[in-house]
């Protein structure tokens, strides 16, 4: 794969609104470069007899049973509210008329 240049680097940091400098830009080329080439050493790899996945581990559903429970009596969560109206918890107003 090509090396990144300076400019590309600092067109994608543009496209991200990231204020880079010169020195950086030149930085993040040798490293995103060294990155590339190293994911370029996959495709010397032969999958020919490799089933495609999209997970490395199997995956099994982990959820519980959905069974109702009985919550907290309103009358023991309400001893924890600052302020109540008429069983319901009073906050101030957040939109003007």
């Amino acid at each position: 794969m090509a090396k990144l240049t300076k400019e590309e680097v600092k067109h994608v940091a543009h496209l991200a609104r990231l204020a880079i400098t010169d020195e950086e830009a030149e930085k993040f080329a040798n490293q995103l470069g060294k990155i590339t080439d190293f994911a370029e050493q996959l495709n010397e790899l032969d999958t020919t007899n490799v089933k495609p996945t999209s997970h490395v581990l199997p995956i099994v559903n982990v959820m519980r049973e959905d069974v109702a429970q009985k919550g907290l009596d309103r009358e023991v969560m309400m001893l924890n509210v600052k302020e109540q109206e008429a069983g319901q918890v009073k906050v101030p107003p957040i939109l003007e008329d």
